[in-house]
């Protein structure tokens, strides 16, 4: 059934990515690899400020909304701002409601869009890896 399927994709459409099969295989018809991972979100260490950088987020669409919290010891704590991206990016301004402060540990966390346009930490689902089922975070310190 799959060599069938495989057929057809490329006879309607020229180009076929083969993936290993898993349970989170995507047969896709893109030699795109990157927009087929899972969720990855990058950000380095910067400077304390009304606004955030996230270097690079790679996740396929529909896209996701990148949130980002304070860290409080271990736990992640209060959502200070939140920018929606459709498929990979670069260089992603996130506009805080309130500024980082020089010093401290914050983290960009990826969440699920519900599609009604705004971001609710309450209502949009927490995104996870598919391969490991653990939530996409990326952690980082703000300078002076």
């Amino acid at each position: 059934m799959l060599g069938a399927i495989l057929v057809g994709a490329w006879y309607l459409n020229g180009t076929v990515a083969l993936l290993p099969l898993t349970s989170s295989s995507l047969i896709a018809t893109t030699t795109d690899f990157s927009a087929l991972q899972s969720g990855a979100i990058s950000v380095a260490d910067q400077p304390s400020g009304l606004n955030v950088i996230v270097e690079s987020v790679t996740v396929p669409p529909p896209g996701v909304w990148i949130a980002v919290r304070e860290v409080n010891g271990s736990d992640l704590g209060n959502v200070l701002g939140a920018a929606r991206v459709v498929g990979p990016h670069t260089n992603v301004v996130v506009s805080l409601l309130r500024p980082t402060e020089p010093d401290r540990s914050y983290a960009a966390e990826l969440y699920r869009d519900d599609n009604n346009g705004a971001f609710d930490p309450a209502v949009n689902s927490v995104y996870v890896d598919f391969d490991t089922g653990a939530r996409v975070v990326a952690y980082f310190t703000t300078t002076n």
